[in-house]
C-alpha cells in the first residue's frame, strides 16, 4: 500500500477536541473541533478543513496532493509528522496519530528554544455519525502486567519496513514503577530495564543521561518524551493509547545522537498477564 493510500484511511469528518496541557500534565485549555479530510480529483488531492468551534470560532483550509518528508503513514492510517532534525536553540516537535476503527487519538509534543518540553496537545476524535464513549484517564494500574507486542518500523528513506516482536513487563513497588522491555530475536535481541518515580499522573525516569517523563492523560492516553533534549544524545518521542483494558498501541518517533529523524515504530500490545 502506498503512503498516499495509507493517508486515505483518514478520510471523513472527525469530531472531537484539542486539549492543551502543560509539560507536567496540567490541563490548560480545551477547544471543541471538527476536522474533515475530503478526497478531490479521484482522491488525487486532499482538502483538509480544521474548524475550532470555541472560544473564537475559526476555520483553516489546506489542500495538498503530495506528502512532505517529515510524515509517514502506516497501513491502518496511523501516522506521525514533525521535525526532520533537532537543533539547539530552535523550536522542535512532532504529532503522533493513532487510529482504531472510527476513533482517532493524536498527540502533539512541542519543545521550546531551550530544548525543554513546553506543552502537549491531546486530540480526541471520532468519525461523524458514530458514537464513542470517553475512556477513563490512564492509570498506573492500567499499565501493570505483561504485554506482548508486535511492531512495525518505517523509515524516512522509504526502505523496506522492519517487523519484530516485543515483551514489556511492568510492575509497581511502592512509589516506583519497574519496567523490563525485550524485543527482537536471536543475535539482534535487546533488553532494557528502567525504573520510574510515580508522582500523581507523572512517571519520571532519571537513570539515563537524558531524564524522560511519561504523563498519564485522559482517554487512556500517555505522552512520553525527554524533559529536556540534550545535544549529542539519541532520543525518542512516544504516544500511547489504552484502547481497551488489554489492548494498547504505542507510536515511537526516534532520533539519532545527531538529532536526525531515524524511524517511526507502531507497537500493538496485548496484556497477557495482570501481575
Amino acid at each position: 500500500m502506498t503512503q498516499w493510500n495509507c493517508l486515505l484511511q483518514n478520510l471523513g469528518e472527525w469530531q472531537g477536541s484539542f486539549t492543551r496541557f502543560s509539560a507536567q500534565g496540567d490541563e490548560m485549555e480545551d477547544t471543541p473541533t471538527v476536522v474533515s479530510l475530503e478526497g478531490l480529483n479521484d482522491n488525487q488531492t486532499i482538502r483538509q478543513i480544521i474548524r475550532r468551534l470555541t472560544p473564537e470560532p475559526n476555520e483553516k483550509v489546506l489542500e495538498y496532493s503530495t506528502l512532505g518528508r517529515g510524515i509517514l503513514f502506516f497501513e491502518d492510517g496511523a501516522f506521525s509528522q514533525g521535525s526532520l532534525q533537532f537543533a539547539p536553540f530552535s523550536e522542535f516537535g512532532a504529532e503522533l496519530g493513532l487510529i482504531y476503527g472510527d476513533r482517532r487519538l493524536r498527540l502533539v509534543q512541542l519543545f521550546n528554544r531551550q530544548s525543554q518540553c513546553d506543552r502537549v496537545t491531546l486530540i480526541r476524535e471520532h468519525r461523524a455519525g458514530t458514537t464513542t464513549l470517553e475512556l477513563p484517564p490512564l492509570t498506573v494500574d492500567n499499565l501493570v502486567g505483561i504485554w506482548n507486542g508486535e511492531a512495525t518500523t518505517l523509515y524516512p528513506d522509504w526502505r523496506e519496513p522492519s517487523t519484530f516482536s516485543s515483551r514489556l513487563h511492568i510492575r509497581q513497588e511502592g512509589d516506583r514503577l519497574l519496567q523490563e522491555l525485550s524485543f527482537g530475536s536471536g543475535a539482534s535481541s535487546r533488553a532494557i530495564a528502567s525504573v520510574a518515580e510515580i508522582d500523581g499522573n507523572r512517571l519520571t525516569f532519571t537513570q539515563g543521561v537524558q531524564p524522560v517523563q511519561v504523563v498519564l492523560l485522559p482517554n487512556g492516553a500517555s505522552s512520553n518524551c525527554p524533559i529536556q533534549i540534550k545535544s549529542g544524545e539519541a532520543f525518542f518521542l512516544e504516544a500511547g493509547w489504552l484502547i481497551q483494558p488489554n489492548l494498547r498501541q504505542r507510536m515511537i518517533r526516534s532520533y539519532s545522537d545527531k538529532g536526525e529523524w531515524l524511524s517511526l515504530t507502531l507497537v500493538t500490545e496485548q496484556k497477557v498477564s495482570a501481575e
